[in-house]
């Protein structure tokens, strides 16, 4: 009976670990490091799977099989991990969260069959991507809301304030502003035009879905959405008349999710750069 409880913690322990840690392997064709198209959309399934955690970190591992010298190996299984990376990249993970990009080089075979030699060969040219969200994951500090006009017009607001343009949203895949975003956007810009003291930079942000990715702008093809998304604010503020000297635009992927609807995810928020000590009077 000893012996079974044994066991039995043992096994519940192994359990609870095993739910802190997410895995995933990409296999690769001999000699080469371009992810193969099933071998992409499998990877795309697992990205849609965890991009929905509070991710601590990311670690890539490549490996190749146990032909070539030791240096060719090396340098194929970092050009695998570096593959891997890439298509992180590509769909708008935050960087800072790989901590690991490692090539391994080879995986040596060890007692097999004859006739399963070339499978296993197979089964160790991969990179390991092994995924460690918190646990439990982190409470995220929702922003407090306010009106943006009013939030800018206050003589209190300083360098480091960022306000949350609470109203301007964008349709999934897109730069483009939802229909009731337009308001807001114009009454932040009449208050910006007014207040010439103040620098800032725009921050665009992606969101998680579990249906549809929100990465790639489906309207120019290209992997850079939160940054179109910060270049259609400044766009739009430059039209109407703000110094482009004022304003700088960056993407900020998906570092700071709101923990709420994915599509309060999908915005931009305002960050005061400069503010000067006393306003520019008429």
């Amino acid at each position: 009976m000893k012996k079974l409880l044994i066991i039995t913690f043992l096994f519940i322990g192994f359990c609870v670990s095993a739910q802190t840690e997410l895995t995933h392997e990409v296999y690769f064709e001999t000699d080469e490091f371009e992810v193969p198209e099933t071998e992409h959309n499998r990877l795309l399934m697992f990205l849609s799977k965890i991009e929905g955690l509070d991710i601590e970190k990311i670690s890539i591992y490549g490996f190749t099989d146990d032909r070539g010298s030791d240096s060719y190996n090396l340098v194929l299984s970092q050009e695998r991990a570096n593959a891997i990376k890439t298509i992180f990249s590509n769909n708008e993970f935050d960087e800072t969260i790989i901590t690991n990009v490692d090539g391994k080089g080879k995986i040596l075979v060890k007692l097999i069959k004859e006739e399963d030699l070339n499978k296993i060969r197979g089964l160790n040219r991969k990179v390991e991507i092994i995924v460690q969200p918190y646990n439990p994951p982190r409470e995220l500090k929702q922003p407090e809301k306010k009106n943006v006009a009013e939030s800018l017009k206050d003589d209190k607001l300083k360098a480091g304030d960022k306000i949350l343009l609470e109203n301007i949203l964008f349709k999934t895949g897109y730069s483009v502003l939802l229909p009731e975003s337009k308001k807001t956007l114009e009454e932040m810009a009449d208050v910006m035009v007014e207040r010439k003291d103040i620098y800032f930079t725009i921050q665009g942000h992606v969101c998680c879905t579990q249906n549809s990715r929100d990465a790639i702008d489906r309207k120019t093809k290209q992997r850079n959405l939160s940054v179109a998304r910060a270049k259609y604010i400044y766009d739009y503020l430059a039209k109407k008349g703000i110094d482009k000297r004022r304003m700088k635009y960056v993407g900020m992927r998906r570092k700071f999710p709101l923990g709420g609807e994915p599509k309060f995810d999908r915005r931009v928020e305002i960050l005061i750069t400069y503010v000067g000590e006393t306003r520019q009077r008429n």
